[in-house]
């Protein structure tokens, strides 16, 4: 490993760190998203709050502070593997944000935000499938789950030299869904649709 990747490893994780839940919440005047809802901080939580602009603002945000390090990394020639490893640092600065005490989200968007380097037919196909999944099931949880689960093997048909970088990077995110897994498990997971539905006037049923 040289010099320069080890830089762009630590480099992606504390930018990583920068919670953008946190930091929008507040510039929205919005609860804390640890301390509200699913207590995780990422767009999902911040969009139980209500405020569509703000979880827009995260998810972009998280998105690009996961494409920003790979994508230079790419640029100054690094091989798929190492490039991983940037990945996983960013999504781990995200989990576990030296900034803000260790308490970061599931690193779904910034995941996403990894892959958009590896071309937009992949984040395309990410997308649909987590947008299935959620109309499916109505769990944002499950939806990324799956998603996860299926990256490596659509990555594997349009850049397989990168399949084993996909597939550690899919792992590091349903290892750290464990908690979600145990509450879809006892039916204790908050659909995150329930939030929008309509709730029933007097006398329905």
């Amino acid at each position: 490993m040289t010099a320069l990747t080890l830089f762009m490893i630590i480099l992606a994780y504390l930018g990583g760190s920068v919670s953008s839940a946190v930091l929008i919440s507040r510039l929205y005047r919005l609860p804390d998203p640890r301390a509200h809802g699913s207590g995780n901080p990422g767009a999902t939580n911040v969009l139980r709050t209500g405020n569509r602009s703000a979880a827009v603002w995260v998810l972009l945000l998280d998105i690009l502070k996961g494409t920003i390090p790979v994508y230079l990394g790419w640029f100054l020639g690094i091989g798929p593997l190492y490039l991983a490893f940037i990945a996983m640092a960013t999504c781990l600065g995200h989990m576990f944000p030296l900034f803000f005490h260790f308490r970061g989200g599931k690193g779904v968007a910034t995941a996403l935000g990894t892959l958009l380097p590896l071309g937009m037919d992949m984040a395309g196909l990410l997308l649909l499938t987590w947008l299935v999944s959620l109309g499916l099931f109505g769990y944002s949880s499950l939806a990324s789950m799956i998603a996860a689960l299926l990256a490596p093997l659509y990555i594997y048909f349009i850049k397989p030299e990168y399949t084993l970088a996909v597939a550690l990077l899919s792992c590091l995110i349903i290892l750290r869904h464990h908690r979600n897994i145990s509450r879809l498990y006892h039916h204790q997971e908050q659909p995150i649709l329930d939030k929008f539905r309509k709730p029933p006037e007097d006398g329905d049923h």
